[in-house]
């Protein structure tokens, strides 16, 4: 296996990042920027790193202030507000095939900014997205209503709080895989995602995988690669 990395080093000289640059070939896809915990800084100059080595960049969990700065090294960086997620991709950047189609649904309006962090990835990572929003099984028919596009879809991603049923739902009607993703949303006794979370885990439903609490850009990686032509061979 090619080991191939990029040290870089902050103003003191230290070197605080070593990026994955054998990533696309191993994993389809280039080194993603998780902006959590990064300052301003270091998200600038990774991110220029990335960019100017693959044409294409993907930061997640991205501040105002941590964009700012990366766009005056990266002017193709695009901001999107709410799934707090950073794009930027050269139009002669090589993207993954995608084979069909991939599904987001959400179970409330709320569970938007996980939602598009999900469908973003997805798209980034070359795949046809379907969004389809405010679905939940407090008005069951709303779902119901799209039964036929929930079973044209190669893989479906379930993004809900409150009480998280909205897989469960979902995998009742279809024969394809589905993603669940639980959301922070919800009362005090929903625990910041938790109790999704465990409705999801102890789903009686069969073809339900689940991510962690707010993980959207997790559960787009496992649905692309669903997706991907190489799953057929």
């Amino acid at each position: 296996m090619d080991n191939k990395i990029s040290e870089l080093a902050n103003e003191e000289g230290v070197v605080d990042a070593r990026l994955d640059l054998d990533r696309a070939r191993r994993c389809g896809f280039p080194e993603v920027v998780f902006a959590l915990g990064k300052t301003a800084e270091q998200v600038a100059r990774i991110g220029a790193d990335l960019f100017a080595r693959s044409g294409v960049l993907l930061v997640t969990r991205v501040e105002p202030e941590q964009y700012t700065a990366l766009a005056a090294v990266v002017p193709e960086a695009v901001y999107h507000e709410q799934p707090r997620l950073v794009v930027a991709c050269r139009e002669d950047a090589a993207v993954s095939d995608s084979i069909g189609h991939i599904v987001v649904a959400t179970g409330g309006t709320a569970d938007f900014p996980i939602a598009e962090e999900a469908a973003l990835t997805a798209e980034v990572h070359g795949a046809r997205v379907t969004r389809l929003y405010d679905v939940g099984v407090a008005g069951v028919h709303r779902a119901l209503a799209h039964t036929e596009l929930l079973r044209d879809a190669r893989v479906i991603i379930a993004v809900a709080g409150m009480e998280g049923a909205l897989p469960t739902l979902i995998a009742g009607l279809v024969d394809v895989p589905i993603i669940a993703v639980p959301t922070s949303v919800g009362y005090g006794a929903s625990y910041e995602g938790i109790a999704p979370l465990l409705t999801m885990l102890n789903s009686c439903a069969g073809g339900i995988s689940v991510v962690n609490i707010d993980n959207g850009f997790g559960a787009a990686v496992v649905a692309t690669r669903i997706n991907s032509p190489s799953w057929e061979h």
